[in-house]
């Protein structure tokens, strides 16, 4: 370990100490060049307890805005809606490290001065990107931070300090460290304040950022992976909290926690963090701390001390995270990670200029498609052509309910026989059905929502003759239902019938409602729609996307076989021209072959790229074969 490095650690640790930082089963130290500083067990086990941080030394959107030298700026922004709570942070960490004799300095001569995410690749290193989504992506993010910077970050620091500019470092410090806190809505919201409006828009910008929302085809997609493992991680990284306020409301809000920033990833974590509210875990009453404190923990507490050893990593999971995101966040990969994914969008430019395009921009909306969608690896353990997949065994229930449910709900149309194997997500069928549709097939989407309708509000009027408002409802379901039973199947099966009757009386009373007039639901049009269309257009259209998907990655970056010939061959240098197996030479001939240099950057993004292949040659055979059964079934 280097002196410097030895030298900022020991003013780290006086800090965390002076600001009641406990350290009780644990310790930190320099774990290597790739992952920095880590948090390792040590001999004083306690119970499970680890690591105890006040919640008051968490880096939030609140204690910017308090902050004497950047809160009134802040708040002005932030309140007239230029800024988000990300920004303050970001910003915050900027003008600290600028600030001289800060007193988050120990904490901040800590973080890292250098990153593997995209954002801080040579030019060389990001075209080993080209051809995927996070080569796109990084462009994007590029050009935002330098407007950012030159809107927001530059005059307002300027007129704090003297700039030296350090905007994205802080952006990647933020990304790269930052957690999902819960926190009770008094700590957020504090009664003493004399306007809690002005702090609403805290809480309204959590939940922003906790949303799908869009910012640009590309850039969203990131944002949506890294806004949904948020919530994943909140339910794996920290436990439930176990604060309550007088509201009775829990917050999650982003921020960084001195000390609990230090552990790294792993997928099987020995750790969890949590907020402990009550001092029942941590044994440090709020009356005696002064503030909540978030606690570090073991996951597993009946793990033998033993087992245990002294100076092993404690490492926590980020969440259930795809290499897409570990590096475009983190700056690292998975080799071989089991929650890798492949995203697939339809651009929503491109439906301008399809036929009948308004016709289905409407359709779209009414049905609530999504022109997006994330495709795991372990949808295919459910596929086609699932590695292990028993053949013949359990398989006597999924075949019944193949038998009774054999046509569609207007009987016009056989069920598909691979419906059970399908692995894309319905939704994004749905967008791609309807993005297919012909013009003739619009027409009878329309026809037979109205015929549904109509045959509803005959049935409704003439039984309210005979009948008392609620029973004639119950009838009159009943007989639609024979009707679109016997329409297909005549009365194949009597168990088709009794199962659908029950939904179908609610299904009725919701179709006809009190008045006599509503819009039919977006789960009815999706139906007409796939009466109308089945499944051949959207999965021809499925298989289109994916081969032009597999095109651009092998014709930026060759096939998937030479990525993984490259990572056989390789020797990763840590740093310049340093690494422990490799020669100063550029190469080196081991077992028969060339073994080349290449630095951690590019040998993750041969990884991740390689992934991304990988799952769309996959994917692909998934939907091609899907596509031949909807046409030999005639769907």
């Amino acid at each position: 370990m280097e002196i410097s490095t030895e030298a900022k650690l020991e003013p780290f640790l006086q800090w965390l100490q002076v600001n009641k930082v406990e350290l009780r089963g644990c310790k930190i130290k320099y774990s290597d060049e790739s992952k920095g500083f880590g948090i390792f067990s040590s001999n004083e086990f306690s119970d499970g307890v680890l690591l105890v941080v006040p919640l008051d030394l968490a880096i939030t959107p609140m204690r910017v805005l308090q902050d004497p030298l950047i809160g009134p700026e802040c708040r002005a922004m932030f309140e007239d809606g230029e800024v988000d709570d990300r920004f303050l942070m970001i910003l915050f960490l900027t003008v600290e490290r600028l600030r001289k004799n800060s007193s988050w300095k120990p904490y901040l001569d800590m973080l890292p001065t250098t990153f593997g995410n995209p954002l801080w690749f040579t030019d060389d290193e990001l075209l080993e990107l080209k051809g995927t989504t996070l080569y796109r992506a990084t462009e994007l993010q590029k050009q935002n931070l330098l407007t950012l910077y030159d809107d927001k970050v530059k005059d307002l620091v300027k007129k704090l300090l003297v700039l030296d500019g350090d905007s994205e470092r802080a952006n990647s410090i933020f990304w790269t460290r930052a957690l999902n806190i819960p926190l009770p809505h008094s700590y957020v919201f504090p009664q003493n304040q004399e306007d809690l409006n002005k702090y609403d828009s805290i809480n309204n910008s959590a939940e922003l950022s906790n949303d799908h929302n869009s910012r640009g085809e590309l850039i969203n997609g990131l944002n949506d992976i890294k806004n949904e493992a948020q919530r994943v991680n909140s339910q794996v990284n920290g436990a439930t909290s176990t604060l309550t306020s007088t509201q009775g409301e829990t917050l999650w809000i982003e921020g960084l926690v001195p000390g609990i920033d230090f552990c790294n990833h792993d997928l099987k974590a020995a750790a969890t963090w949590e907020v402990d509210g009550t001092g029942l875990i941590t044994g440090v009453p709020f009356s005696i701390s002064g503030s909540d404190v978030i606690t570090l923990i073991l996951s597993n507490l009946k793990v033998e001390r033993s087992s245990f050893h002294s100076e092993k990593e404690i490492s926590i999971s980020y969440g259930n995270k795809g290499n897409e995101e570990l590096l475009y966040l983190y700056g690292f990969v998975i080799d071989n990670n089991p929650d890798d994914y492949l995203m697939i969008h339809y651009p929503a430019e491109a439906i301008h200029s399809i036929p009948l395009s308004d016709s289905k921009a409407l359709l779209l909306e009414e049905q609530k498609a999504q022109l997006r969608c994330l495709l795991p690896k372990s949808l295919l353990e459910h596929g086609f052509f699932a590695a292990g997949h028993p053949k013949d065994g359990n398989n006597d229930n999924k075949l019944e309910v193949d038998r009774i449910s054999s046509f569609s709900w207007s009987g016009q149309r056989r069920m598909p026989s691979y419906l059970n194997k399908l692995v894309f997500p319905e939704n994004f069928l749905t967008a791609l059905r309807t993005i297919a549709m012909q013009e003739d097939e619009i027409s009878k989407v329309s026809s037979l929502l109205e015929e549904a309708f109509l045959v509803c509000i005959s049935l409704f009027s003439c039984l309210q003759i005979v009948f008392p408002n609620n029973v004639s409802i119950q009838v009159a379901s009943i007989v639609y239902c024979c009707t679109r039973v016997t329409n297909g199947c005549m009365f194949e099966s009597f168990m088709f019938w009794f199962l659908h009757l029950i939904g179908s009386i609610i299904d009725f009373q919701k179709l006809v409602g009190s008045g006599g007039e509503r819009q039919p639901s977006d789960a009815e049009v999706r139906a007409a729609v796939w009466e109308t269309c089945g499944d051949s257009g959207a999965l021809q259209l499925l298989v289109d996307l994916l081969q032009a998907k597999l095109t651009e990655l092998e014709e930026s970056s060759g096939m998937e076989d030479y990525d993984s010939e490259l990572l056989l061959k390789s020797c990763i240098t840590e740093s310049q021209g340093q690494h422990a197996s490799c020669e100063n030479n550029s190469s080196e001939e081991t077992n028969g072959w060339t073994q080349h240099k290449m630095s951690r950057k590019t040998w993750s993004s041969i990884v991740y790229r390689r992934g991304q292949k990988e799952l769309a040659l996959l994917f692909l055979k998934e939907a091609e074969h899907a596509l031949q059964l909807a046409l030999t079934e005639g769907n």
